[in-house]
């Protein structure tokens, strides 16, 4: 127990040094292993769908303050995430692309960023890349239907300055979530710190 708590000296130091092979062969063995789990349960593919929105506020806040805009936005910008996630939309996702749900579509397969005034971009992960790139591309299509619906309807609660138009939702790409790479990475990390926990706590002889 002393020996776990005791301060590092430089003794740990010069084992950690000398055993520079050691630390080879464990970041080699924890790339390999890294890109064999990639491999063996690789991840979902991602595809992203572009829809450009735009506030407009020179029409909406001609004559206000920054701090009026930047609520107007805050507020408006919570109106139509909530209506990426609506059930009009998501029901009509599931409806063209078909062997998926709801639920399952809020739950992990749909994921939006940069939300905001611009770009607006909307994921879709799938273990099948073709259905990734449908998932991305009904969603913001069915989003920017919907944000044109309600922009004619007089009792919605959205500006009617507000613009959504796709930009990209055809011809998308679609790749891993995550990289090889990054599973190299992590697993020569992860191989290095177990490596330098064998070292200090176990007597490695030549």
């Amino acid at each position: 127990m002393k020996f776990i708590f005791s301060p590092p000296s430089s003794d740990d130091l010069i084992r950690l040094l000398k055993a520079w092979r050691f630390w080879l062969l464990g970041a080699i063995a924890g790339a390999l292993i890294g890109a064999a789990v990639y491999y063996i349960a690789p991840p979902p593919y991602r595809a992203r769908a572009v829809v450009n929105v735009d506030f407009h506020l020179e029409q909406a806040w001609p004559q206000n303050t920054p701090s009026e805009q930047f609520y107007y936005l805050e507020r408006e910008t919570r109106k139509l995430e909530e209506i990426a996630m609506s059930d009009t939309v998501l029901n009509a996702v599931a409806s063209q692309v078909g062997g998926v749900t709801v639920q399952q579509l809020r739950g992990r397969e749909l994921q939006l960023s940069q939300p905001g005034n611009g770009g607006w971009h909307f994921f879709a992960d799938d273990s099948n890349a073709q259905k990734a790139e449908a998932l991305a591309s009904a969603w913001a299509q069915a989003f920017a239907q919907n944000v044109q619906t309600q922009m004619t309807d007089p009792a919605t609660s959205l500006e009617k300055y507000i613009t959504a138009v796709p930009s990209q939702t055809q011809h998308l790409t679609a790749q891993r979530s995550v990289s090889l790479s990054r599973y190299l990475l992590v697993g020569s990390i992860a191989s290095l710190a177990t490596s330098a926990l064998i070292i200090l706590f176990f007597d490695i002889k030549k």
